[in-house]
């Protein structure tokens, strides 16, 4: 089968066209011929860090977590899906579990859902890392109807999904983003749009929530904006947070006696542990997307063999939504 490996880490250039043998299906797993992928953030970190971090695969590797394809066969013990089913989930590209960037993937069947059927396998494929990542996030932090939530990052990868399951879930919903096009996509998805660029935190605080706070602030940007997350929440608020990797001095929390939630949704294909779980959010997921409670938001359009091209675009900051390779 064709696929794109990476024999050394580094530099999106690492990759390369590769012809590898099928692959096995083993106990418990399906093989899916791969219609698509997305690349997300910690692709990326995998691809230029390697060994640096704990979840790098051996070399040569397969990299690409979020897969949409076709079940060809099942491995022993599979009873949830069949041959033909077209399925969408985060399965592989990290440890020994292979990537999607291939033209067939063996999966660990606890880990997919059946694809939302108002959804091309581009669109798909945008959706697994993100939308787990986003309805876990939120569910920690316990969002109810009519809650004030706020996204921050509402046009990326994350942001815009957390962004159209909050509205779904009922909440009054503002967002982040900057420049006109930024802004008109968020309020294209049903919430108010901040212009982070023009205005402070205590401004928008003070003319969104009456200087109250959100009940609820989503950080999918992370790192020090924590610190304009613990800023924009209410007193006993609740943030969830997807990028926690930093120092900071927690007073600020402390004295609103705030609630913060780390999302890290790899843990269970790391660990082998709730995988399941995993297999139950998308089904949910597979559900709103086709009762019209979310849209997966898709940056330029790859190739396989733009897989370098794809990365670096990632990397430019540039993308809006979510970079997809489609086979």
């Amino acid at each position: 089968m064709k696929a794109m490996i990476i024999r050394q880490f580094g530099a999106p250039e690492v990759f390369e066209p590769a012809e590898l043998p099928m692959p096995e299906v083993g106990s418990g797993q399906v093989l899916i011929r791969v219609a698509a992928s997305s690349v997300n953030t910690v692709d990326l970190m995998i691809r230029e860090m390697g060994k640096a971090l704990p979840i790098a695969p051996e070399l040569p590797a397969v990299l690409g977590m979020d897969v949409a394809g076709t079940v060809v066969a099942l491995g022993e013990g599979v009873t949830d899906f069949s041959v033909g089913d077209q399925v969408y989930g985060c399965a592989g590209g990290l440890g020994d579990l292979p990537g999607a960037l291939a033209e067939y993937m063996p999966a660990d069947a606890r880990l997919l859902a059946r694809k939302p059927r108002n959804l091309s396998m581009r669109e798909a494929a945008a959706l697994p890392l993100v939308g787990i990542t986003a309805y876990e996030g939120l569910q920690r932090a316990g969002i109810t109807r009519g809650q004030r939530v706020l996204v921050h990052g509402g046009t990326g990868g994350v942001g815009h999904v957390a962004l159209q399951l909050a509205c779904h879930f009922g909440a009054d919903v503002y967002a982040t983003g900057g420049g006109e096009k930024q802004l008109a996509l968020i309020e294209g998805m049903g919430a108010q749009a901040i212009n982070y660029k023009t205005e402070t935190v205590a401004d928008y605080v003070d003319r969104c929530t009456d200087g109250q706070g959100f009940d609820v602030v989503f950080d999918s940007v992370g790192g020090a904006n924590m610190l304009n997350s613990f800023a924009a929440a209410a007193l006993n608020g609740q943030v969830a947070s997807t990028v926690s990797m930093v120092e900071l001095d927690l007073s600020a929390a402390h004295f609103k006696g705030l609630s913060l939630h780390v999302v890290f949704m790899l843990i269970p294909m790391i660990h082998n542990r709730g995988r399941e779980v995993h297999g139950r959010i998308l089904t949910e997921l597979t559900a709103i997307v086709e009762a019209g409670g979310l849209k997966p938001l898709l940056d330029q359009h790859y190739t396989l063999a733009d897989a370098a091209a794809a990365h670096a675009r990632l990397a430019s900051g540039q993308a809006i939504g979510k970079v997809v390779i489609e086979l």
